[in-house]
């Protein structure tokens, strides 16, 4: 006969063990190490979804390298604030880094993050000029200093030799950043996971939730299989599962949301010969109707130790949420509350119908075309096509009831918080891993007001400019960038020439961040 079900009590459950619920765990046993907390996951080990180095670019996201973290406003100028915010985002989630490799939590940083410098890459005269806009508005702010811009081959070729050799006279421009960042969010998940598990935390692997109640008493139980769990709070960072848990919960504040899957592949090559003479990201410009998920890039990737050369992502189209999903997760989640506003964004972003449908009869021929536009010299023979994760865009709803109820596609990442705080959970998908720290201070903030004004010492130790903007303090910029830099090994002498504004002396005139040393 089975066994009773398990019945574990504790103050907050965390479902999914990705980088999501990793980073969320992490905050809070640091925060009030008293808490009882559990992780349950589906897989058998963490962070086999998107948060799996093969499932994501491993681009540090800061706005470096993305054109879609800006727009050209009508009179030509370049709105750059969208591109500052998930600049000043990604430092975050770098000094909460530092502070756990500091603090001898996290091990070797080069295990889970490298220097990659970020590019932007485009062609003919007209793209050209704006990105020179681009760049023009973009040098001015202190965490964007460090960048260049060319319209020669030649100094193009010096940062990225293959997006040169064999092009031709085409004209083309490029900007470079020396500090971008290549992330591997598997492993930096897994270190969480450890630590956590190391200070007491339980984690329990191959046990899907299928139940989540809300109790008389405001309490959540969580059926998963042989175990059942009552929690004060539950967070959800179960990826392109989390909707349909909330629906499963009720959750008033999930009502009306729908989720837009889109698969992705990538071309690889370990070619030597390809590895070592392409060392940074190269991101270019989407086709009409793409999503911004795919924007074309040739990333130098660092996975487990070994360097890699991807290019893509080639856009497929599966109902399933997640990759190791169900051919029903589309259907399944389908409500007459999100109904109407997934017919809407359909019907308003035929574009992207387009592209989709695009990508669906590409053949080899066509991959190998795309990334002749990066590197002209690339042979068939080199590359082998893998499939990257599963994405699983927000449908947003707008206000209105029936079938006046539109609905918006969203490309970021969304957070949603119960009235009472009891329950969170993280929605859609990129810079979301490389946002996390952010994302979670902001779900702290709303799920846990009354305890803010306890916790902040311990977040501003920990996540130094917390509360404060770096755009407007050069000084401040400068001091937190070279310190986080100095403790995650993303520094060095290219680094320090790539920023223009300080001579060769100036590394050794600038101190760390007391609270990162």
């Amino acid at each position: 006969m089975p066994s009773d079900p398990e019945l574990i009590r504790c103050d907050v459950a965390l479902v999914g063990a990705g980088i999501m619920s990793a980073t969320m765990a992490v905050m809070l046993h640091a925060l009030d190490p008293g808490l009882r907390l559990v992780l349950i996951e589906r897989a058998d080990q963490p962070a086999q979804e998107s948060s799996n180095p093969w499932n994501n670019a491993g681009t540090g996201h800061s706005a470096l390298c993305e054109l879609n973290y800006t727009s050209e406003n009508d009179d030509g100028t370049v709105d750059i604030a969208k591109a500052v915010t998930i600049n000043e985002q990604f430092q975050l989630s770098r000094q909460f880094w530092a502070h756990l490799v500091a603090a001898g939590v996290l091990g070797d940083p080069a295990g889970f993050i490298a220097q990659a410098p970020h590019m932007t890459l485009v062609r003919g005269d007209e793209d050209a000029a704006f990105l020179r806009r681009r760049f023009d508005a973009l040098k001015p702010n202190p965490l964007f200093a460090s960048m260049e811009f060319a319209a020669s081959p030649g100094k193009i070729a010096e940062w990225a030799p293959l997006l040169v050799d064999g092009r031709g006279s085409e004209p083309i421009a490029a900007t470079f950043d020396a500090e971008g960042t290549d992330v591997n969010f598997g492993e930096l998940t897994r270190r969480y996971l450890a630590h956590l598990q190391d200070d007491g935390v339980r984690v329990i692997f191959g046990h899907e939730v299928k139940t989540l109640t809300k109790l008389a008493d405001g309490s959540w139980a969580l059926r998963a299989g042989s175990v059942h769990i009552k929690a004060s709070r539950v967070f959800v960072g179960a990826g392109g599962y989390a909707l349909p848990l909330l629906q499963k919960a009720h959750l008033r504040e999930a009502e009306g949301y729908g989720l837009f899957p889109i698969s992705g592949q990538f071309l690889m090559t370990d070619n030597p010969g390809i590895v070592a003479r392409h060392t940074t990201k190269v991101y270019g410009k989407a086709s009409v109707g793409a999503p911004p998920m795919s924007v074309p890039h040739l990333d130098a990737r660092v996975i487990d130790g070994q360097r890699w050369v991807l290019f893509g992502p080639f856009a497929g189209q599966s109902p399933k949420f997640l990759k190791s999903g169900s051919l029903l997760d589309l259907p399944a989640s389908l409500r007459p509350a999100n109904l109407t506003p997934l017919l809407n964004v359909a019907a308003d972003n035929l574009g992207l119908v387009a592209y989709l449908v695009g990508q669906l009869t590409l053949t080899g021929k066509g991959r190998l075309a795309a990334l002749r536009e990066f590197m002209p010299t690339a042979e068939a023979g080199d590359w082998t096509l893998v499939t990257a994760g599963q994405r699983a865009q927000i449908i947003k709803p707008k206000p209105g009831t029936g079938l006046l109820r539109g609905g918006t596609l969203e490309f970021g990442t969304e957070a949603i918080v119960s009235a009472d705080g009891s329950m969170q959970a993280v929605l859609g998908a990129s810079p979301g891993a490389s946002t996390a720290v952010p994302i979670m201070l902001d779900i702290l903030s709303r799920a846990w007001p009354n305890r803010m004004d306890e916790w902040t010492p311990k977040l501003r130790q920990m996540i130094p400019t917390c509360g404060t903007a770096l755009a407007d303090d050069a000084s401040l910029a400068e001091r937190t960038l070279t310190a986080t830099a100095e403790v995650l090994g993303i520094g060095g002498p290219s680094w320090w020439i790539a920023r223009k504004s300080y001579n060769e002396n100036s590394a050794n005139r600038i101190t760390k961040t007391p609270q990162i040393a």
